[in-house]
């Protein structure tokens, strides 16, 4: 998937955060068609202010946002067999997103709206506190050196801009082929006190029902790479583990 983070240190510049290097990829004629023709349908252009999501969809529903969707493969199966609740996708790789736009077009899905941009952006100026009900971070560049972990997209700021966007009760999923990555994102959500793991139901080999196996994932399975899944409940800021009943 192509979310990561990114540094900018310039000098005499605050050093900002994103969630993504840019990698255009070369976009074929069909993909490009797919924004020509179908991107007024699913598509949301950045503006920066707050979306009303009732009057974006015309109803309201549990809301579920992928951020790096990748192809689009998982978000287009979830949407088409979950029809109740609502999708968003974010993917800054346009290639991707002209594949997820033919695949919703075909299938005839309407409960999902995506952004072809940076994630962190939206998150911060697109969508309100306590919107969602779910997020999903579905195997994000891992950046396995060293000296790149600075820039994996779960940091502590983005794990607290993420509790302040989701419901009390509401759900993280994160999932990962890469262990090193596994170990960092609990270490940083486990200093969250919005945060709480499911300890039964995370992870490796432990994939819930809702999250179909990718070819990017299998890929990863091929070359050794035990997968993850890593679900976080949504609490309450006062939550305190040593009150829990035994």
């Amino acid at each position: 998937m192509s979310v990561g983070s990114h540094d900018a240190d310039r000098p005499g510049h605050p050093r900002t955060i994103r969630s993504f290097v840019l990698r255009e990829g070369r976009i074929t004629p069909a993909q490009q068609r797919a924004f020509d023709q179908h991107w007024g349908c699913f598509g949301l252009d950045y503006q920066g202010t707050l979306r009303d999501f009732d009057d974006l969809f015309g109803r309201s529903a549990p809301r579920v946002l992928e951020i790096g969707f990748g192809n689009g493969e998982a978000l287009a199966w979830a949407a088409g067999d979950d029809p109740a609740r609502d999708y968003m996708g974010i993917e800054v790789h346009r290639p991707g997103v002209g594949r997820l736009l033919n695949a919703l077009a075909a299938r005839d899905v309407r409960n999902v709206r995506i952004w072809n941009h940076d994630a962190v952006e939206v998150l911060q100026n697109e969508i309100a506190d306590v919107a969602l009900d779910e997020v999903r971070i579905w195997f994000p560049d891992p950046w396995p050196k060293k000296r790149h972990h600075k820039r994996r997209l779960i940091q502590p700021a983005f794990a607290e801009l993420l509790a302040t966007r989701v419901k009390p009760g509401g759900l993280l999923h994160l999932a990962t082929d890469w262990r090193g990555y596994a170990s960092h994102m609990q270490e940083v959500l486990a200093a969250q006190p919005g945060w709480r793991l499911r300890t039964g139901e995370s992870g490796e080999s432990k994939r819930p029902d809702w999250r179909i196996e990718t070819r990017f994932e299998r890929r990863g399975i091929d070359l050794g790479h035990p997968v993850t899944d890593l679900l976080y409940d949504r609490v309450s800021p006062s939550y305190d583990p040593g009150l829990l009943p035994p």
